[in-house]
């Protein structure tokens, strides 16, 4: 709270990470780049143009029908009676819903699709990585040894070619991020200076942060409920029951789910048990300070395990537990960054910007999941030997792909 709230202005900056440096052109995004009046005016563009309520609602026609499409998709993959990959499932969902709002168009079906995604968890795994410049910048030789330097500019330049392929290929005139990033640019009265890097980093935050989110909470959330039956039983029985007051239910829309309580305690669940970034986003002090009798030296760099926050047995009861229904009742500890024993979008000037976004696209896949399938491990496998071991990198997502067998539910 001291570091978060009490002393936010001072601890807002991001430390100056040698691989966000290279890979995001400065850094020039709004997640690593320092605090500053281009962080405030790239935020500001970001959550006006992408992530704030009206702009998440205007989307809701995007996420209906990619919604569709997946269900879609499912209902012919369950009729061969082999599993179904539910990770790719999520991964395309999540991307197809970003490139739209992003870049005006999906590249589902083309190489592009897998190439994104290849691109975002090479980037997760070199951001998580150990970079002895970082914290050794005498020793940063070492990273010519290592192969460090050789990797990231390899994958930079991977990133940067996609970019650049991107833009060229762009249709002036769709109601996209990109489109807005544009005519920001050609515009000489904002005072604000966007060049072709700033644009490409800020595309890189909102293609890969926000949506790797959605799909790691979709992936955990899928994996917690098949490992325990009865809750899964209780989110299904739940949503039924609501959806059933329809007459006819082709898609399960938004406006349904405001109502599933269950639903929403189960992502709540998810969110402290596995936050998707668990360490959060560092921090680092502009100024020397004090915090509980302690002198903090200025450009002292800060990480918040918020894992670790959101598993104390001191703080949470049956902490390590799957309990969704600790968020119901009079329970109410939110996320968005008031409740310091939870916060697993972080808190303060550098929140993450994209909680909305994220949720929405969550809950309406999740929903109808579990609405019109019944699910469970695939062959004679028990719930309680699903892997439920974690991949490394900035954000976790599954070590093991998540495969599952899928069931039209009949009423």
């Amino acid at each position: 709270m001291e570091i978060m709230k009490t002393q936010d202005s001072i601890f807002a900056n991001r430390p100056a990470f040698d691989v966000a440096k290279k890979i995001l052109y400065g850094p020039k995004d709004v997640g690593f780049s320092p605090y500053g009046e281009y962080w405030r005016q790239a935020k500001k563009i970001c959550v006006l143009h992408l992530l704030s309520n009206k702009k998440v609602e205007s989307l809701r026609q995007i996420r209906e029908e990619e919604v569709v499409h997946v269900v879609d998709m499912i209902r012919r993959m369950q009729s061969s009676k082999g599993p179904v990959n539910m990770s790719e499932i999520m991964i395309t969902y999540a991307y197809d819903i970003a490139c739209r709002a992003v870049l005006g168009k999906k590249y589902s079906g083309e190489e592009e699709e897998n190439k994104v995604w290849k691109l975002t968890r090479e980037s997760s795994a070199l951001f998580g990585a150990f970079n002895v410049r970082d914290f050794f910048p005498g020793l940063g030789w070492l990273n010519w040894l290592t192969g460090m330097d050789a990797k990231v500019e390899r994958h930079f330049q991977e990133w940067d070619g996609f970019l650049n392929q991107v833009i060229q290929q762009h249709q002036e005139g769709n109601n996209d991020l990109l489109n807005t990033l544009f005519s920001i640019q050609k515009d000489e009265t904002n005072g604000f200076e966007l060049g072709m890097d700033e644009i490409k980093g800020i595309l890189m935050d909102m293609l890969g942060g926000g949506t790797e989110t959605s799909f790691v909470v979709m992936e955990w959330a899928m994996a917690e409920l098949v490992k325990s039956p009865e809750k899964m039983n209780r989110a299904q029985e739940e949503i039924r029951r609501i959806v059933s007051e329809k007459k006819t239910v082709k898609v399960i829309r938004e406006e349904d789910t405001y109502r599933m309580s269950y639903l929403k305690a189960v992502i709540k669940e998810v969110l402290r048990l596995h936050p998707p970034s668990p360490l959060l986003m560092p921090r680092e002090s502009m100024e020397e300070t004090r915090i509980q009798g302690y002198n903090i030296p200025a450009k002292t760099r800060v990480i918040i395990n918020g894992w670790a926050l959101g598993r104390d047995p001191e703080l949470w009861k049956m902490a390590d537990e799957f309990q969704p229904e600790r968020f119901l009742s009079d329970n109410e500890v939110d996320f968005k960054g008031h409740d310091f024993h939870y916060i697993p979008f972080g808190s303060g000037r550098r929140i993450c910007p994209g909680i909305g976004f994220a949720l929405s696209s969550i809950e309406l896949l999740l929903a109808n999941l579990l609405y019109w399938f019944d699910w469970k491990l695939p062959g004679e496998k028990q719930p309680q030997e699903l892997d439920m071991s974690e991949a490394s990198g900035l954000t976790v997502c599954m070590k093991n792909q998540l495969l599952l067998h899928a069931a039209l539910h009949q009423e």
